[in-house]
């Protein structure tokens, strides 16, 4: 039925969204490709579940506790690897490599700490109660993941083109040098949008361990692919361009899926991506300009 197919494709369009959000905040801030970003997301996850199993939290307490948690995986990562790299004016190209070891390291401690065999959510976890309006069936899973997620992107659009740090991020973005004369405190707000944008990461594996139903140490992979493509289409750098990127990709998974065929997903998901940047090569909000030291 075309009416839940497009339920289906918004919830998973939502953590695509979410997903890219953390990704395209680190690239507008910090003027960083984060490739451990999928790593931070499977983290993310693991950490919801431990949180759940071992601690017996609630859903929402897992999702702060995640968030948190891979926070402060974001502050390290910035501390340790980035801001050395910064400091040193290092080019573009090195940071993605360091944030490639990142990931690896991420990737192969969590393996070893839990194994490689999927694991699961409690199915206790989220409510069995679902709501039915005219033929579509919303899951308590479905309404929370939707409603969380464009909650969050509120929050965090609200806040870049409202307040006054969303005007220092926006300095930074431009001009980290003159963000500084201007006395902003630029180092601060680097942390700060490393600790953010892990934390959002970190709550999109959760949603997605539970729409999938699955937890394993390589499931940040595929997420990092389509969290490139996803800021790619919507403009490097751009809120909203993720935002809509984000659930385009969804609903074209999700709608292939169901006319096409599983094994399709993918081609058609990045296939559509492709013809887009072809009629648009900077992507739905892209600009071209060139960001001052």
């Amino acid at each position: 039925m075309l009416e839940q197919q497009l339920v289906n494709a918004l919830s998973l369009g939502c953590v695509y969204a979410l997903f890219a959000l953390g990704f395209t905040l680190v690239f507008g801030v910090l003027g960083v490709v984060n490739l451990s970003h999928g790593a931070v997301f499977m983290v993310g996850a693991y950490a919801a579940e431990r949180a759940v199993v071992l601690l017996h939290m609630p859903l929402w307490g897992a999702l702060l506790f995640a968030f948190l948690f891979c926070g402060l995986i974001g502050l390290v990562i910035d501390v340790l690897v980035l801001r050395p790299l910064r400091a040193r004016n290092a080019p573009h190209l090195i940071p993605m490599i360091a944030t490639i070891g990142v990931a690896i390291i991420l990737n192969n401690g969590t393996q070893g700490l839990f194994g490689a065999e999927n694991r699961r959510f409690p199915a206790s976890l989220v409510p069995e109660e679902s709501l039915s309006l005219g033929g579509l069936h919303l899951t308590a899973l479905d309404l929370g993941i939707m409603l969380l997620s464009f909650a969050m992107m509120a929050v965090l659009l609200l806040t870049l083109k409202k307040t006054q740090l969303g005007r220092a991020l926006r300095a930074i973005a431009e001009s980290p040098k003159a963000a500084y004369l201007l006395g902003i405190n630029v180092e601060g707000l680097f942390y700060l949008t490393s600790f953010v944008a892990a934390g959002l990461g970190g709550i999109a594996g959760v949603l997605i361990g539970l729409y999938s139903n699955a937890l394993f140490p390589l499931m940040g992979q595929p997420m990092l692919h389509k969290g490139i493509a996803v800021i790619i289409l919507g403009g490097m750098g751009d809120i909203r361009g993720a935002l809509l990127a984000g659930l385009f990709l969804g609903f074209a998974e999700v709608l292939s899926v169901a006319y096409i065929g599983s094994s399709m997903r993918d081609a058609v998901g990045f296939g559509l991506l492709f013809l887009i940047l072809l009629l648009r090569p900077k992507g739905l909000f892209g600009t071209v300009h060139e960001r001052k030291v």
